[in-house]
């Protein structure tokens, strides 16, 4: 007798021996002669049917045999008379291990909304969409670690609790040990930091770009994958509070190199998913097309699942500036017509709507812009040299659009000249003090050097093709939720 996943049993090319088979119970069917179950361990979208005779097993067993009760069942691995399924099993015992109430358990074979398997985010891993989005999140994973490793990367931890902020936005959570209700305050009235555990004001990361930064200026090339915190009030479908972030750093790398690697990249992971999650992706992508069938059509994906995630791995990346895209819109139909919902100029932070037009309409091939204004950029950025082909300064910046979404991937070539980086820095308001050792890394064997940052959640919700990425992260944070 062998135990194995359902995911191999389904693909055995043996029948005739003794199996035993472990997990919950998807469905159950009884008719004059058979009781069919439907049982699944997470390994596969797809189900194995057992089947057993109604007289070999008691009233109680097959009572307790429920939609959602966990089970193992040992029998006879035979082929299939039904279609669908190669081969099922001839049960021959059954075990239940845990019951499910049928009166309570939550998970009846209908369609649930995702907000209402948001409210239930223990159990929703057992629906069929939620188990192929965490089977792919991980194949995703998987891949992001292979590939940095195969292409000479080392894998850098960096601190999740930080007294820097990397993108000086202010929307960080606090990490302090003081007492709430009795804060200790300085002679002026402030809060006295010099008393909490680090002493000194500390926060949850947003980034770990410094430090990573600080790794490849040593070991030439690193990347740091790991959770991040954004303090942000916002509740829309892109945003959550608490996300993972793949951030490569790479000494010697330039603004072509790091597009060069962003693009490989990108296509590399998506092709993993591809070739080695293909069940679950179909799955995904008759989800989405039924799902879209009630919508008007201008609010349909603008091709279905399979073939945008090989729009984007088959197609050269399209490559221009800030300043030619934004020539391009005010060009374009929709800018002209004024359907544009946003205002398009030179200096704006181009918004999704701007960004899906150049990717959906105008090239049909994901974009890598460049060259970004200055002022809508990071402090870390190198600065250009002065250009007539832009109306003001710029820095190397570089993000990467696609398809549905917009930017997927954010980066830049970073400021190695000392003077260049302590000036922007007290220009937006940091104070050099408190980066003190980022700032003296371009004083000791300063070097060019570039990096980019993916959200992983970002990733998983365009490869799924998912359309809340709260739906792609087992335990989604969001303002006013930190349940389970």
């Amino acid at each position: 007798m062998s135990l194995l996943p359902v995911k191999q049993l389904l693909a055995s090319e043996t029948t005739g021996h003794t199996i035993t088979v472990k997990g919950w119970v998807r469905t159950k069917r009884e008719s004059k002669n058979a009781i069919f179950i439907a049982i699944n361990d997470g390994s596969t979208i797809h189900n194995l049917q057992a089947v057993a005779e109604p007289g070999q097993f008691s009233e109680e067993i097959i009572r307790l045999v429920t939609t959602g009760a966990c089970v193992a069942i040992t029998g006879t691995l035979v082929e299939s008379m039904g279609s669908g399924q190669k081969v099922e099993v001839k049960a021959t015992d059954i075990h239940i291990y845990g019951p499910a109430d049928p009166d309570k358990f939550p998970l009846q074979p209908k369609k649930h909304s995702m907000e209402f398997l948001r409210e239930i985010a223990h159990l929703r891993p057992r629906t069929n969409t939620f188990a192929a989005v965490l089977r792919i999140r991980h194949a995703l994973a998987f891949a992001v670690h292979q590939y940095f490793n195969d292409n000479g990367f080392f894998y850098l931890h960096t601190p999740i609790i930080t007294a820097s902020d990397a993108e000086g936005a202010g929307e960080m959570f606090r990490v302090t040990t003081l007492d709430l209700d009795k804060l200790p305050r300085t002679d002026e009235g402030a809060i006295d930091y010099k008393q909490d555990f680090f002493g000194r004001e500390t926060n949850l990361t947003v980034s770990g770009q410094l430090e990573g930064e600080l790794g490849a200026l040593a070991l030439s090339k690193i990347y740091t994958f790991g959770p991040t915190f954004r303090a942000e009030n916002s509740n829309t479908t892109r945003h959550l509070a608490e996300f993972w972030m793949i951030e490569p750093e790479m000494a010697f790398y330039e603004l072509e190199d790091n597009m060069n690697l962003a693009e490989d990249f990108v296509k590399s992971v998506i092709g993993y998913a591809l070739e080695h999650c293909a069940d679950d992706l179909a799955f995904l992508q008759n989800r989405l097309i039924d799902e879209e069938k009630a919508k008007p059509q201008a609010e349909r994906s603008p091709m279905p699942l399979l073939e945008k995630l090989d729009f984007v791995v088959k197609n050269d990346f399209q490559r221009l500036t800030y300043t030619e895209a934004i020539d391009i819109l005010l060009q374009s139909k929709p800018h002209k017509e004024k359907k544009f919902q946003y205002p398009v100029g030179w200096g704006i932070d181009l918004q999704s709507e701007h960004e899906r037009f150049l990717v959906e309409k105008h090239f049909k091939k994901p974009v890598i812009l460049t060259n970004y204004p200055r002022e809508i950029k990071s402090f870390y950025m190198k600065q250009d040299e002065e250009s007539s082909a832009a109306p003001g300064p710029t820095v190397r910046a570089m993000d990467v659009l696609f398809p549905g979404i917009g930017e997927i991937i954010g980066g830049s070539q970073r400021e190695d000249d000392y003077e260049k980086l302590l000036a922007r820095v007290q220009e937006v308001g940091i104070d050099p003090a408190t980066i003190w050792w980022f700032l003296e890394t371009r004083q000791f064997g300063s070097a060019p050097h570039s990096g980019f940052g993916l959200g992983f959640e970002r990733l998983v919700l365009f490869v799924t093709g998912m359309s809340n990425i709260r739906d792609v992260i087992p335990f989604p944070r969001t303002p006013k939720s930190a349940e389970f």
